[in-house]
């Protein structure tokens, strides 16, 4: 086997038979002495004129590849010791999954409905602006993701096993293509099949899941953990409880409060989602008049200092859909979020200011400072919108300019966006910011600063606002044992891949505490 790095044109990326003839030629071979080829890791460049596809693959001479498996052995848990697993997300599952593999049963508490309940309350949230607190986009199996969009690309890769995790999600139905590709995505229509594949999974190895249940309470005694209490009265009974609830579950943050458990105000960002029709940017992006029917939709990464800020690009969906993701009735947050296809003709991201604890007045040893105008903001811009999870939305060029849009073009968010000055909505400070950014992104990228481009207020759930610490060693609260912050809620993650790895750290160094 050789190991080398291939250069194709795009109708060639998945023809087998053209890959071994581009080998044979780097390696200055006869072609059928290629036996098999195997892409480790494949890119788009779009950096030239021709638009080309990067490939590391292995080369197998004369002699077929050894055949892989992604099928894991999952002992029997059931009459191990309990881990108590709060949230359902990435974190929580994968948590659980580690456990099962580390010989401890995991016990996981889901205040949400399980991912084919959720699809009536995000139905009803689309059509009707109705918002289910306990299930909607952020909560219910899955997390926040399961139905915003499964993007798996991760800087995260010091923390831990990143192909580890790809390879879990390929062995509950992922394809494999996201072992190569270089930006990974399963597609909102495709991972709630795998996330019920991983339940199965941890049912089937003896775990437990308890759907509509809400952790009211931390069960304490002497700085030990013991359990938890539900909403409906019942203590569940462990000494490890490894807490990954997410970055909007804002009751968890007043519950560990209230039992004087130490959280923190965190930094966050906030800002906006912008849609671009997405021919828009795949001819920015593709040096093209029209995207070849052999590339997917383009993305972008775009970033700005502002006035000694960061202005980012965050979250970009190609081919995707704005999603409403409020947790209460009275707020609009949206998200974006893409089909395993991208086939939508919009792209969308959020672009969003960076928001430390100084630029809110009021005590900076409050822990809920960033969270509370966090709320501020989304309460604005639902009152600005109209009600029934209408979204307050701007044309870009009319953004910056401090025009009215007369109009508002054909969008993706369903509930409906309103034509609305965003100044309104943003506090000065990111206003003014964004206004010097989308310019700046302009001259970055040929036609992206245009009047065809919505804003739609507020992208505000980037991360969490509060942080719950922990021990860097032991990953344990440093007041509490047997305690595991964890994951995008505890201020430790940022996307799926990395609140997975959180999650199976978490696990774990709970089972090395218990045993």
């Amino acid at each position: 086997m050789q190991e080398i790095e291939i250069v194709c044109l795009p109708e060639e990326h998945e023809n087998q038979e053209a890959l071994k003839a581009i080998a044979a030629t780097k390696l200055k071979l006869a072609p059928k002495r290629i036996h098999d080829l195997k892409i480790r890791k494949r890119s788009i460049d779009a950096r030239g004129r021709k638009v080309v596809y990067r490939m590391q693959v292995q080369v197998f001479l004369d002699e077929p590849a050894p055949p892989t498996s992604f099928n894991i052995d999952y002992p029997s848990v059931k009459d191990k010791k309990p881990v108590i697993i709060v949230g359902a997300g990435p974190a929580g599952i994968f948590a659980a999954l580690q456990c099962i593999l580390s010989g401890h049963k995991p016990i996981i508490l889901e205040r949400g409905k399980d991912v084919k309940q959720r699809r009536r309350d995000l139905a009803n949230i689309n059509k009707q602006g109705l918002v289910n607190p306990e299930s909607n986009y952020c909560f219910g199996e899955g997390g926040a993701g399961t139905y915003s969009d499964g993007k798996l690309y991760t800087r995260s890769t010091k923390r831990g096993d990143v192909n580890q995790v790809l390879q879990m999600f390929v062995a509950h139905g992922a394809t494999e293509d996201i072992l190569v590709d270089a930006r990974p995505h399963i597609g909102t229509n495709k991972l709630p099949h795998i996330i019920t594949a991983m339940r199965e999974t941890i049912l089937n190895a003896g775990g437990e899941f308890m759907f509509d249940t809400k952790v009211t309470a931390l069960d304490i005694q002497f700085g030990n953990i013991t359990g938890v209490k539900t909403a409906a009265g019942d203590i569940i009974q462990a000494n490890a409880v490894i807490l990954a609830t997410g970055h909007s579950a804002r009751d968890v943050f007043e519950m560990l409060h209230r039992q004087n458990v130490l959280i923190e105000a965190k930094p966050f960002a906030l800002g906006v989602r912008i849609e671009h029709p997405q021919e828009i940017i795949d001819k920015a992006q593709y040096h093209c008049d029209i995207r070849g029917e052999h590339l997917p939709p383009s993305y972008y990464s775009l970033v700005e200092q502002v006035d000694d800020r960061g202005v980012f690009s965050f979250c970009m969906c190609p081919g995707g859909i704005i999603a409403p993701c409020s947790t209460e009735p009275v707020e609009i947050v949206v998200n974006g979020w893409s089909p395993s296809k991208r086939n939508n003709p919009f792209a969308n991201s959020g672009t969003v200011v960076q928001i430390n604890i100084e630029d809110i007045a009021g005590n900076n040893a409050d822990p809920f400072k960033l969270l509370r105008f966090q709320k501020q903001v989304e309460q604005i811009a639902f009152t600005v919108g109209g009600g029934n999870l209408v979204a307050p939305g701007q044309r870009m060029v009319d953004f910056v300019e401090g025009r009215f849009s007369a109009d508002i073009p054909k969008n993706s968010y369903l509930p409906g966006v309103a034509s609305s000055n965003l100044k309104d909505v943003l506090p000065t400070w990111i206003h003014q910011r964004l206004q010097k950014a989308l310019p700046a992104f302009g001259r970055k990228m040929k036609g992206y600063y245009t009047n065809e481009a919505l804003l739609v207020g507020v992208e505000s759930r980037t991360s969490s606002p509060i942080k719950i610490p922990r021990d860097r060693d032991t990953m344990q609260h440093p007041q509490i044992t047997g305690l595991y912050p964890c994951g995008e809620g505890a201020g430790y993650a940022g996307g799926i891949i990395s609140a997975a790895i959180d999650g199976m750290n978490c696990a774990l160094a709970a089972v090395k505490q218990l045993t």
